[in-house]
């Protein structure tokens, strides 16, 4: 060991065993041969546990290239609420999330901020570890009977509130660990001295409020909640990055790929993705410290805190907890379940159960960019289809009749595909969830359904319902027959995951050409009919991707409303732009159906016409 190493160990040594009567965990680190600094490093990247936790971090990060670069971690003091109290939260985070998507406050599980993230050096982390102790012993000795929690609401923001006393000694808790911890660890650590408060969730959709409100509302606080002071570190490189969590284990193919074991977390940059190709990405391994590339289908989104370590507990006089307590510490009480699987005896969920239905245009046709005679300026005489446009599709799926099948069942274009996947990874970012998927037979809608899933991440666990009911007024069509469909066996044959099972409310052959407006606006209503009755207990969004029309004629029936006039009818959906939405949300309290904000932005973009650059040199 060298002669500086060897100081700095003596004093670290020394302060640690002044402080604390457990054996160092220093000397068996050190006798493996490890350096001194490299194992306060995993000291303190593990919570100063056990020995064993630090000599596995060891072997784990062997390659990791910042093992010496001197990065503190950063650390924050919470307060966090326990027993029956915190089983309700954990009831709340899972039907919040379940029914109105994630939102800001599923990162971190539910706490009172005490004292914002601060640095402390890894050789001074013992200190704040006395500290708390003594800021235990000072206060929480005198930690209120009861803390009032009270509801708060606005439109980005909801959570509880303390006030008054209990408040007052709250902020003398963190102040006083503030002041101990800037002596004791040499460091600066700023206590919260604004209002206290336990967020619920936080830049959530506007649509989504009134649900969380009542969600919140069916927790009913206990005031004489056990609480607890928990001392949290994470590594601060990362503060910024998504992170991951890994499903399935992975052997790197090359070089510069990760290996990667189920259970591993990943931290993703998202703002430095240019250089992966799509399916992959490049983050760095909290497991290893190692950056590389890792395809993104053995992963699944994770929470901030999962990666976050736990130090040290402080509980207040009230807490009766059978953990062990070593120098005014308690360790391992009753904690988050960061997985959010536990099950609660709570009928939370069985009173307040929403239900969405978001009703979508598909995209683009090349007949609406091309006209009708589109087929004609993309097949060879003797009937191939041939790309004479970029916003032509590549190819077509094979059809049993051949390629003038597609002339009445015309494909999406290009454009109509970009369209259908900017709006799947629109939903998958607003975190909604969909539990069932309905189209039109028609291609273009069974298409953009199909790219709409594959963005969601989905294609392989939803299948698509193919609805005959939901079709275009055959009035609106070009020809006096009704279009040829693709089969499902055709559709199959062509990679749509599409239902074999799924017995529609109205069979294609029942679709008649020419059907007056009532005939068709009663199709709707019965396929509605038979769409909710499918999923009758999915607590979820159930999408359907249909025409223009649809957006009017399939949600009228579930606002209770008669037929618009059709006159007005043929005027509003002229209006309906590709990937239209409309969004209702079931309200059961009330026993009735609201047309509310669709889940994501509009998508809006302007003409591009054809190009000849002959044309254009001769005419210049």
């Amino acid at each position: 060991m060298a002669t500086g190493e060897t100081q700095l160990y003596a004093k670290v040594s020394s302060k640690h065993k002044g402080r604390s009567s457990t054996p160092s965990l220093l000397d068996p680190l050190l006798a493996m041969g490890f350096p001194v600094h490299t194992v306060l490093k995993a000291l303190a990247a593990t919570g100063r546990k056990t020995t064993e936790e630090a000599a596995q971090w060891l072997r784990g990060h062997r390659s990791d290239p910042s093992l010496d670069d001197p990065i503190p971690q950063e650390y924050a003091l919470f307060l966090c609420p326990t027993g029956s109290l915190l089983e309700k939260l954990q009831e709340f985070w899972r039907e919040s999330r379940r029914q109105c998507a994630r939102n800001r406050a599923h990162e971190v599980f539910p706490h009172v901020t005490l004292c914002d993230f601060f640095t402390c050096e890894d050789e001074k982390v013992e200190g704040l570890y006395e500290a708390l102790r003594r800021a235990g012993d000072r206060v929480l000795g005198s930690f209120p009977t009861a803390v009032p929690l009270e509801l708060h609401a606005s439109i980005s923001y909801l959570g509880f509130f303390i006030n008054d006393s209990p408040a007052d000694v709250i902020r003398e808790f963190a102040m006083t660990f503030a002041t101990d911890a800037s002596i004791l660890a040499d460091c600066t650590v700023k206590p919260n001295t604004k209002q206290l408060h336990l967020t619920l969730a936080h830049k959530f959709y506007p649509h989504h409020q009134r649900t969380l409100e009542q969600l919140a509302r069916a927790i009913q606080p206990d005031h004489t909640c056990r609480w607890t002071a928990a001392l949290y570190s994470r590594d601060m490189r990362f503060v910024h990055y998504q992170t991951l969590k890994v499903l399935f284990q992975y052997k790197p193919q090359n070089a510069d790929e990760l290996m990667l074991c189920p259970g591993d977390y990943i931290f993703v940059d998202p703002t430095q993705q240019e250089e992966a190709s799509e399916g992959w990405a490049i983050g760095t391994s909290q497991r290893t410290g190692c950056r590389g590339f890792l395809p993104e289908n053995y992963t699944e989104r994770a929470s901030e805190a999962d990666t976050w370590v736990r130090h040290r507990l402080q509980s207040s006089s009230l807490a009766k907890s059978s953990g062990t307590k070593e120098g005014g510490l308690l360790h391992e009480p009753e904690t988050w379940d960061s997985t959010m699987n536990k099950k609660s005896s709570s009928n939370q969920a069985a009173t307040i159960c929403r239900r969405g239905v978001l009703v979508v245009r598909h995209g683009e046709g090349v007949d609406w960019v091309f006209g009708k005679s589109w087929l004609q300026r993309c097949s060879t005489a003797d009937g191939k289809y041939y790309r004479p446009d970029l916003n032509f599709p590549r190819s077509l799926p094979t059809r049993s009749n051949g390629i003038k099948d597609f002339e009445n069942d015309p494909p999406l274009s290009s454009c109509g595909a970009f369209q259908s996947r900017l709006a799947g990874e629109a939903l998958l970012e607003s975190g909604v969830r969909i539990s069932a998927v309905f189209a039109s037979p028609a291609l273009r809608c069974v298409q953009t359904a199909k790219h709409i899933l594959e963005e969601l991440k989905l294609e392989r666990k939803l299948k698509i319902k193919v609805e005959p009911g939901i079709f275009e007024w055959t009035k609106w069509e070009a020809s006096k027959s009704t279009p040829t469909f693709m089969t499902l066996e055709e559709l199959k044959e062509a990679n749509f995951n599409v239902d074999p099972d799924y017995r529609p409310a109205f069979p294609r052959c029942s679709l008649m050409p020419g059907e007056s407006y009532n005939q068709y606006t009663e199709r709707c209503a019965v396929s509605m009919g038979q769409i909710l009755g499918a999923c009758p207990h999915d607590v979820g969004v159930t999408l359907i991707v249909s025409h223009g029309s649809a957006l009017d004629s399939c949600t009228r029936p579930l606002l209770g409303l008669r037929p618009r006039d059709c006159a007005d009818f043929a005027q509003l959906v002229r209006k309906i732009p590709s990937l239209g939405m409309c969004f209702c949300e079931e309200n059961r309290e009330e026993g009735k159906w609201e047309l509310v904000n669709p889940p994501v932005k509009t998508l809006t973009h302007g003409a591009n016409s054809a190009f000849n650059w002959r044309n254009w040199i001769s005419g210049n």
